[in-house]
């Protein structure tokens, strides 16, 4: 892999970069088709030219798997029979083409984004970028080895069963699979319609939130757009709550350096600052198990099934096996695999009441090509043991390189979280990248800063209600000696209560960023005698947060002196 594009290049000098790291990596499965670099040039100038004005990703240089559409370049889903050429970009690549990227080309895939492994297609196999006897994983193969070979910043692929992060662990880069709904699926060739999102590979974190906060928006010619938070980059919690699998429960099919890999990363975590929980994760293989066994393959052939009624040769052999098995499936049996995930959708929702994130290994077993043309379906089925449950049951994910297995490869963890977590995961991702803040975080435009002074603070109870509304942690901060905290009576335990007086206290608090619907949805639900107002802080600083009514405070005990809730909890 090479070093990320400085951000000094001109978009030009970008552009003539990626051809040249193109040209050199010399890998033709790669990509499928490639603009001409004139073209891009073109594009190029026309940018200089406008300035790097409201454009966020001015000049970075990104590629697009090839279910997704760009104007210009055609989509093939990796089938010749059953190219098109689109009239425009899909909403997505519109919306990066407009923040000041430029397309390069459209990357290989597994057919019709139909598994997990990278090696389904007829335009070749990608080189894995690490090592060559490895498969580079799927179905988003050709996007991964893009970013991971140096080629472009960063590379659009999709995930319905895991193929925004399979490949990226496979290729030592972050893959982001954002929650379903935050980034349109407009001008996208679906797999599962239900299920999909495009996801986003990039060699760190930053730019991946970059890319996924400029491609995001609500899409109302998509039925499954959805207003969400956009993900803000905060800092690591002080603490947070881990979630990890039995030891028993934990799947590696032989790899020993896997295994050890993530113990080694939990490990790390914990150094973090994590308190690990093991869970019965069985709950969540159950669901895992669903997507290809029940019926959801019904709806991979609804999305092919002009062609596959009318040339089933123009398939590859393993995905028309994969596809073509919907023709067994039934009315009766999709109804009753929905019931079933319902059922498991109950049952696995209280594991986000004990912890605030999932971290499960991203590859089970590093597999090569040669291991998965001898059994290629259930090497696959066992590459999504940590994936497959997650579009499912609507959550968020990003996996991350972590740490060195014993045979020199990558490790790589996934954080898995409630849906609008976004920016929450990947603040800890950017932590485990071993990035930290350079100073004190501030809230970006479009959001609001909550300081939280009680319940609400990180690994306290309350804490999930921010981090459910899309919530990210900022900063510590100490109010101006002129508050006190009181241990209101009436609950047990009892609630925290700041009350701005002449002459009291420095009071421990957290800044966090919501967005204005976020904001106010959290505002909505304080309960009198608490109530929102301005909170100022030593650092000269100034944040919304709680405020108690003074009449609320007689007879209640004063705990200005152990300087914050968290230290009183602790007495």
């Amino acid at each position: 892999m090479t070093d990320q594009q400085p951000t000094s290049l001109s978009p030009s000098d970008a552009v003539r970069r990626a051809y040249r790291a193109l040209a050199d990596y010399a890998d033709p499965a790669t990509f499928i088709s490639t603009k001409p670099e004139a073209a891009a040039l073109a594009e190029a100038a026309a940018l200089e030219a406008a300035g790097p004005e409201g454009k966020p990703l001015y000049g970075k240089v990104f590629a697009v798997k090839d279910n997704i559409d760009a104007a210009g370049l055609e989509t093939t889903a990796a089938c010749p029979a059953f190219t098109y050429r689109p009239k425009a970009s899909s909403f997505v690549v519109a919306k990066l083409e407009a923040a000041g990227a430029i397309v390069i080309g459209k990357t290989n895939l597994d057919q019709f984004a139909t598994g997990l492994v990278g090696v389904r297609s007829p335009y070749g196999v990608p080189g894995n970028a690490l090592r060559a006897d490895l498969i580079p994983g799927g179905s988003s193969s050709g996007s991964a080895v893009s970013v991971a070979a140096g080629i472009v910043d960063f590379a659009l692929g999709t995930d319905t069963a895991g193929s925004g992060r399979i490949p990226a662990g496979m290729n030592g880069i972050v893959g982001l699979k954002p929650t379903l709904g935050l980034l349109s699926a407009t001008g996208v060739v679906p797999a599962c319609r239900t299920l999909d999102t495009i996801s986003i590979f990039a060699r760190d974190v930053d730019t991946a939130v970059a890319a996924t906060a400029a491609a995001a928006g609500y899409d109302d010619a998509d039925a499954y757009s959805r207003a969400l938070p956009l993900p803000t980059l905060g800092g690591l919690p002080k603490s947070f709550r881990v979630g990890v699998p039995l030891p028993a429960q934990r799947k590696f099919f032989g790899d020993a350096h896997a295994e050890a890999a993530y113990a080694a990363d939990i490990a790390r975590l914990t150094a973090l600052g994590a308190s690990i929980v093991e869970l019965d994760f069985e709950p969540l293989h159950a669901v895992a198990r669903l997507l290809y066994e029940g019926p959801w393959v019904a709806e991979r052939y609804a999305a092919t099934k002009p062609l596959i009624e009318t040339n089933p040769g123009a398939f590859h052999p393993t995905t028309l096996k994969i596809i073509g098995g919907a023709q067994g499936l039934t009315a009766v049996s999709a109804f009753e695999a929905t019931y079933r995930l319902a059922d498991l959708k109950r049952q696995t929702a209280p594991i986000f009441d004990k912890v605030d994130i999932l971290a499960v290994p991203t590859v089970p077993r590093a597999y090569t090509v040669a291991e998965l043309e001898a059994d290629p379906i259930v090497l696959n089925s066992n590459l999504g043991s940590y994936t497959n449950f997650v579009n499912l049951l609507d959550l968020a994910a990003i996996s991350v390189p972590a740490g060195q297995r014993g045979d020199g490869l990558p490790s790589s963890l996934t954080f898995i979280g409630k849906a609008g977590t976004d920016g929450y995961l990947a603040s800890i991702a950017r932590a485990v990248e071993g990035k930290a803040p350079t100073g004190p975080l501030r809230a970006p435009h479009g959001k609001i800063e909550l300081a939280v002074v009680g319940a609400h603070l990180t690994a306290l109870p309350l804490n999930k209600e921010l981090v459910s509304l899309g919530g990210t942690y900022l900063r510590d901060v100490t109010t101006t000696p002129d508050y006190a905290l009181y241990a209101l009576p009436g609950t047990v335990p009892p609630k925290p209560g700041l009350l701005r007086v002449a002459s009291g206290s420095g009071i421990a608090a957290e800044i966090w960023a919501l967005d204005s619907r976020g904001f106010g949805e959290f505002v909505s639900k304080i309960p009198a005698p608490l109530g929102i107002g301005t909170l100022s802080f030593t650092d000269g600083t100034s944040a919304k947060g709680f405020l108690v009514e003074a009449e609320a405070v007689k007879g209640a005990q004063d705990i200005s002196s152990y300087g914050g809730w968290r230290a009183y909890l602790a007495r």
